[in-house]
């Protein structure tokens, strides 16, 4: 029987306990004592974000089919049993074991968005870890960091031991072999570091000295230790029908963010989205078979009894067998009450008909991404969507019986103009007008049209990695301006917006560019109070801007600066198989307006042909 880390007395005093309680249906649960490594897998924040995570699930999974390892889990505290853990000094523990982070011998944390790094301290404090690498001893965890954030891990790298660059399915048994062998061998830390740096797709900070010139730009990033690579080259599965998945994925206690089953047909993009990072870093795109999404399918929703089943890409329309798996899932799912949840869809006659058939077109909303409402600047940013598409892909929305249609911007795009963001409000007119075209008795009450933007980040290892970005007062005018062009449309009243958060975008594009100084107005900030920073009722943008003061650093640095294209980056150390020649090309046809076409229409020489497999060999013999 396990004893709870937090007693009943605590338990009572917080807001939803059974956050921290584990034994969760399709939880592990292995023998603490009869392992001989001990990996604590944590997502930095609240128990049901992290619960939502795909990568989390299937290192899980991973892990735990290794007989001599067993793979617990560790989220953020809330608000207040974080208050409580360090009045009485309470470890932070695993969920399933109960038992503290420091005892094992790895934690590792995913780095899934910018806004959590102060939660990453959160993690080590509460932890009883050391906040930096350099002041650990031979009895405290290796911290390993990974995930997106970890393709610029240079503003956290003195917070981890090492980074893992990549996928995480190919190398970490060998990583838990050679602690093993080191640890057999009488070894120290810092030669487990060495041997690990030797390691495919490994980082470690340590080994590597960071140089600046005069006006705070890098002159150099070395290496210091003989076992150091000069280029990190990121680990990726060619063949990702032949690998682990959770068959049994863990159903959490409380409705999750995504609280379905979630099936991952392929990985990567071949749009070439200028903005977007995920599009590059996981490239070649690489399709599931369909047998084994068939397979899985069905056994995903028998052992969890979920009622949703979501088909999860960064763009689901471009998987090739995408009809045949929607025709089989409809068929085997008949008369199980079971909805198929199909996001990241461009909008066609297909994409709708199967729409329709998955979902309750009276209660549901239809989304659309334009990203930007000009042509011109949809061609910056190589977003390949034209007006008349967009607005015949609502029109048959609307005549297949919606109307309810949410449209997604971004704000603060480079060459951005007045007129540029005045048109997202034209469009969103555009699409309410449409709506209207269809006869009186035709139509399913009123049009809603719900439009909002984010501001542009620019994101490492993106064409637009180099862009400028804007002061907090800059973006906010920029959304008065949409929003004040929206209640001059004629439909302006079936037109609601909505912007982000100014604040939390000037510090996320710190964070996504930034350098080695940045760690230290990151432990500033956190030893001042901040935590849960994506989150607004906990975000206090006040005492960020003290701790950047506090320790001598310029947000305009990172931020409104403008970058020369041979500047060294703080990422460049990093090998995704794009190559920055090609990246420098892509921003040049960005800032002439030039669109590259996808990876399927054809080849545009980015690099990552290297790998050697997935869409750019689909057509080779």
């Amino acid at each position: 029987m396990r004893k709870l880390a937090l007693t009943d007395d605590i338990l009572l005093q917080i807001e939803k306990p059974i956050r921290y309680v584990g034994g969760e249906i399709n939880s592990c649960g292995k023998d603490f004592d009869s392992v001989e490594i001990h990996f604590a897998m944590c997502f930095p924040d609240v128990y049901e974000i992290g619960m939502s995570h795909l990568g989390i699930q299937i290192l899980y999974d991973m892990f735990n089919h290794w007989e001599d390892t067993m793979c617990d889990r560790v989220y953020s505290p809330w608000l207040d049993l974080d208050k409580l853990m360090r009045e009485q000094q309470i470890p932070l523990f695993a969920v399933e074991s109960q038992r503290p982070v420091k005892s094992f011998e790895f934690l590792g944390i995913t780095l899934q968005y910018e806004m959590c790094y102060t939660n990453v301290l959160q993690i080590l404090d509460l932890s009883q870890i050391p906040l930096r690498a350099s002041q650990r001893g031979e009895d405290d965890p290796i911290v390993i960091g990974g995930g997106p954030c970890a393709y610029n891990p240079e503003p956290i790298a003195p917070f981890f031991d090492l980074f893992y660059i990549g996928e995480g399915e190919t190398q970490y048994r060998t990583i838990l072999d050679l602690y093993k062998e080191n640890k057999a061998a009488g070894g120290s830390r810092t030669r487990f570091l060495e041997m690990a740096a030797q390691v495919p797709g490994i980082y470690v900070p340590a080994f590597y000295d960071t140089a600046y010139n005069e006006d705070g730009t890098i002159a150099s990033f070395t290496a210091n230790n003989p076992h150091a690579k000069n280029r990190i080259v990121k680990e990726i599965v060619r063949n990702i029908s032949d690998t682990y998945y959770p068959e049994k994925p863990i159903v959490p206690f409380l409705r999750a963010t995504q609280d379905r089953v979630v099936l991952e047909i392929q990985r990567g993009c071949i749009r070439g989205c200028r903005f977007c990072q995920a599009g590059m870093v996981y490239r070649p795109v690489r399709e599931r078979s369909l047998e084994f999404l068939k397979n899985m399918a069905q056994k995903m929703i028998a052992n969890t009894g979920h009622e949703e089943i979501t088909l999860s890409s960064l763009s689901s329309s471009d998987y090739s067998g995408l009809k045949e798996l929607v025709n089989f899932l409809m068929t085997t799912l008949e008369g199980k009450h079971v909805n198929i949840a199909l996001p990241s869809l461009r909008i066609d006659a297909f994409s709708l008909d199967v729409m329709g058939k998955v979902q309750d077109i009276r209660k549901s909303s239809i989304t659309f991404a334009p990203e930007a409402g000009s042509q011109r600047m949809r061609d910056v940013i190589n977003k390949n969507l034209t007006e008349e598409v967009i607005v015949n892909g609502a029109g048959m929305a609307f005549e297949a019986g919606w109307n309810k249609v949410k449209l997604y911007f971004m704000l603060g795009l480079p060459t951005e103009t007045t007129e540029d963001m005045e048109a997202i409000a034209v469009l969103s007119d555009q699409i309410a007008r449409r709506y209207y075209e269809i006869p009186k008795e035709q139509r399913n009450g009123r049009v809603s049209i719900s439009a909002s933007t984010s501001f542009f980040v620019p994101k490492p290892f993106t064409p637009l990695q180099w862009a400028q970005m804007f002061s907090r007062e800059e973006y906010l005018t920029r959304a008065r301006t949409v929003n004040h062009a929206m209640k001059a449309q004629l439909n302006h009243k079936s037109l609601s917006y909505h912007w982000h958060d100014a604040d939390v975008t000037v510090l996320e594009g710190v964070f996504a560019r930034g350098d080695r100084k940045v760690a230290d107005a990151i432990e500033c900030a956190y030893k001042m109070g901040c935590i849960y920073d994506a989150w607004g009722e906990s975000f206090h943008y006040d005492r960020w801007l003290q701790a950047f003061e506090a320790c001598g650093l310029s947000i305009d640095f990172y931020t409104t600066r403008q970058r020369d294209l041979d500047e060294i980056l703080p990422w460049d150390f990093i090998d995704t198989g794009v190559t920055k020649e090609f990246l420098k090309r892509e921003w040049r046809r960005a800032m002439n307006g030039e669109t590259t076409p996808n990876c399927r229409q054809a080849c545009s020489g980015c690099g990552v042909m290297k790998f050697g497999g997935g869409v750019c060999f689909e057509h080779k013999s």
